[in-house]
């Protein structure tokens, strides 16, 4: 089928399913761990930073699932894909009524970076513009980084830490954490460095589960995408050796946050991710077994939402033990 006749309306029932609605829950853990983060770590929270950088975070959630499913029908080689599993192929949808959506939350998302970018520091200009850099030539161009073994990386780096990361930059004090400064015809960059390697530590099961969630996407699809000429980490690592690295990925998440409490990043709540090892230790034998896009690959994300969801149970627990005792 070719794009001519792609002229279907995009109903909101198709929108929901065109962004993918039911994985946005996974998108938005960073931002809430990143706030409870700020509260209980530095003591401070700006709610008006928060709301517009959810706005805006959501907004560019949107528009990566919905540009990738854009990009994944035009570069598709396999027909059969692109006219039956493909949402714009199956349902007959508009490629450029979906652009155009796509390019509406695109815009949303800059107008209110660039809002917060006024409300706190113009290094968040750089942050951002490099997030969306990543968004755009995630599935855009001539190489797009899609069809490269660095998709784990992207999503890992970009979406587990760097949400994480500016969330909690607008609730803090910049000129404490992180700023760039200008005095005409002078700049300078100046920051805490111990602070910034708290935050890479304690945001690491971020940059983990994040990355996991890829890496279980490319294993289910990985013959697909060799169909459509999608070079993925898991063609160059092999489905065994990329099982046993999913594994040891996956652990490195429970050591990370127990060596947080060790140092006092982390309150010693967070520990109760302890309790669900045993699930997801049952979660990771259930796609060593089958790596099915359908049934299995929903493990990955069960796994990212209860480890993360523990540790956001724990962080308000922390907070209201600091309330009521101190």
């Amino acid at each position: 089928m070719s794009s001519k006749s792609t002229t279907n309306p995009m109903t909101f029932k198709l929108f929901l399913e065109f962004i993918r609605l039911n994985a946005k829950t996974a998108s938005a853990i960073p931002l809430i761990l990143g706030v409870l983060y700020a509260a209980y770590y530095f003591h401070t929270v700006n709610w008006l930073n928060t709301v517009i950088y959810f706005i805006a975070q959501m907004a560019i959630a949107f528009f990566v699932t919905g540009f990738n499913n854009v990009q994944d029908y035009r570069l598709a080689v396999d027909l059969k894909y692109r006219d039956t599993a493909n949402i714009i192929g199956r349902e007959h949808l508009s490629i450029r009524q979906a652009l155009r959506l796509m390019l509406v939350f695109l815009v949303l998302a800059c107008l209110l970076g660039l809002v917060l970018v006024w409300r706190t520091n113009l290094l968040l200009l750089f942050m951002g513009g490099a997030g969306i850099f990543v968004t755009i030539f995630y599935t855009y161009g001539p190489l797009p980084f899609s069809r490269f073994p660095v998709g784990e990386c992207l999503a890992g780096i970009a979406e587990g830490f760097g949400v994480f990361f500016i969330t909690v930059y607008v609730n803090v004090d910049f000129n404490q954490l992180l700023g760039l400064f200008f005095t005409w015809p002078n700049f300078r960059i100046s920051g805490n460095l111990v602070w910034l390697l708290v935050l890479v530590l304690v945001g690491l099961p971020n940059i983990l589960t994040n990355a996991n969630v890829m890496f279980a996407d490319n294993m289910s699809d990985l013959q697909q995408d060799i169909r459509n000429r999608r070079f993925t980490l898991p063609y160059y690592l092999g489905i065994k050796r990329s099982l046993w690295i999913y594994d040891v990925v996956m652990y490195l998440c429970f050591a990370s946050v127990t060596i947080c409490v060790l140092f006092r990043l982390l309150p010693i709540e967070s520990l109760l991710v302890w309790l669900t090892f045993p699930h997801i230790k049952k979660n990771l034998h259930i796609f060593h077994q089958k790596q099915i896009k359908a049934t299995t690959f929903e493990t990955a994300i069960h796994n990212l939402m209860l480890f993360q969801g523990v540790q956001m149970i724990a962080l308000a627990l922390a907070l209201g033990r600091d309330y009521f005792f101190n």
